[in-house]
């Protein structure tokens, strides 16, 4: 399914690399326990079941079919370009069948090669990440694997009667298909809310349009299992269909996406100006109150330096996070590069707008961004400009909170400030 989002936000300021996997009172975190403890029991039922499965040439086929048919499909994704935290890879329509109709050791061992394939074709992510998706992924598939196969012992078994007949193999797939998701997505939300324990359940669990691409994945698996079930030779038939399903989702993915920046998800630029002008022009009519905050992470060019590029991104992909997670469904933010975001506030005044720029400067300093070295703790600096109080139009209030901004840097960083000039007349 999805990869861990990157729950794990990360703070600005001065760079503080924590202790190994450790919290600031020494104890080992959350996830520091939760990821060795899930990858160690995918690891322990694996070997069981190298131990105990009775390897059969049909089986092995099956699988070796159900991998390479998700490879295409990875492929695919890569040619056609997978935005970061967007794109979904329907990669359930090829493990949920083998869970389906092999024995429990193949649903163990099917995410390895193709996570492996996402990690070093597609887009790489931290290490401790892709290790707990894989692991959910295995277990969830062994879990529905063994429910399935006691209701339905031998599901390729001559002509599949669960298939055939429809009760009850129908309705206990469905259900095992259920069961796959609802693991899966406990298994790699805890995770996601050790990383940034702020963050809130349902924002890690699901949102609408998430659930509505699971069911879509699911079906479409639960065609692909019926399919393989009947005959393997038509996952031949199969493929085209589910690759060209994958490209109508990600050309739509792809169309929002160009409005958006490619690491945080967050509107670009160019698109947040045109929002912003449209909430401003709004303000101008009613003469509402409106503020502009301009937030910049310190000393992040330390982090690039001492982590590597690749932690930088979850730096950004963190406070981003985080920023989202504290403000209105119609505040407008966005990233206008580098390490530099930007906030709309509609209807917020001087008081308001501060209010709001401290809370989201204590947040993103009490975050972490775990990476494989240890923790990063980051902090930001905050501008605030005022419609009216410092500027008339958007290029006004951006010279002014860039004002505001430059200031917060030199009195020290890890602060929020006002202009120092107000626009008077």
């Amino acid at each position: 399914m999805t990869a861990v989002q990157s729950s794990a936000e990360d703070r600005g300021g001065e760079l503080a690399p924590e202790p190994r996997h450790s919290t600031a009172r020494g104890r080992p975190s959350l996830l520091a326990v939760y990821v060795p403890a899930v990858a160690g029991l995918h690891l322990i039922l694996t070997l069981a079941g190298l131990v105990r499965t009775e390897f059969r040439l049909n089986d092995l086929l099956i699988f070796a079919a159900l991998v390479a048919c998700g490879a295409v499909c990875i492929e695919a994704s890569r040619r056609l370009g997978m935005p970061p935290g967007v794109a979904r890879d329907l990669l359930s329509a090829w493990w949920l069948p083998a869970a389906l109709l092999l024995p429990p050791l193949y649903a163990l061992l099917i995410p390895i090669p193709l996570q492996l394939l996402l990690q070093f074709r597609v887009r790489r992510t931290l290490l401790y990440r892709r290790v707990v998706v894989t692991s959910a992924l295995g277990l969830a598939g062994a879990a529905t694997s063994a429910v399935f196969h006691l209701v339905v012992p031998e599901p390729l078994a001559g002509t599949p009667a669960w298939v055939v007949d429809g009760y009850p193999g129908i309705p206990v797939a469905v259900g095992c298909a259920a069961l796959f998701t609802v693991i899966n997505m406990v298994l790699v939300a805890v995770a996601a809310h050790a990383a940034d324990p702020d963050a809130r359940w349902r924002a890690v669990l699901w949102n609408r349009e998430s659930l509505l691409l699971d069911v879509v994945e699911l079906c479409v698996g639960m065609l692909v299992a019926i399919t393989c079930a009947l005959s393997p030779a038509l996952l031949l038939l199969a493929l085209p269909p589910v690759v060209l399903l994958q490209r109508s989702l990600m050309h739509q993915q792809l169309q929002a996406a160009a409005r958006t920046d490619a690491k945080t998800g967050l509107l670009n630029a160019a698109a947040w100006q045109r929002e912003a002008d449209t909430e401003l022009s709004r303000s101008q009519r009613t003469h509402d109150p409106l503020a502009v905050l301009l937030i910049d992470i310190d000393h992040f060019k330390k982090v690039n330096d001492t982590y590597g590029h690749l932690v930088g991104d979850q730096v950004l992909v963190g406070v981003a996070s985080t920023l989202c997670g504290q403000l209105r469904d119609y505040d407008v933010v966005g990233r206008f590069g580098g390490e530099e975001f930007v906030v709309l506030l509609p209807g917020a005044d001087t008081v308001e707008a501060c209010r709001v720029a401290e809370r989201l400067r204590g947040r993103v300093r009490r975050l972490a961004v775990p990476t494989e070295e240890g923790s990063v703790g980051v902090t930001i600096s905050v501008g605030v400009s005022l419609f009216r109080m410092h500027g008339e139009d958007l290029i006004e209030l951006l010279a002014a909170a860039d004002l505001a901004l430059y200031r917060a840097k030199q009195s020290g960083r890890d602060r929020v400030c006002l202009p120092a000039i107000e626009k008077t007349g």
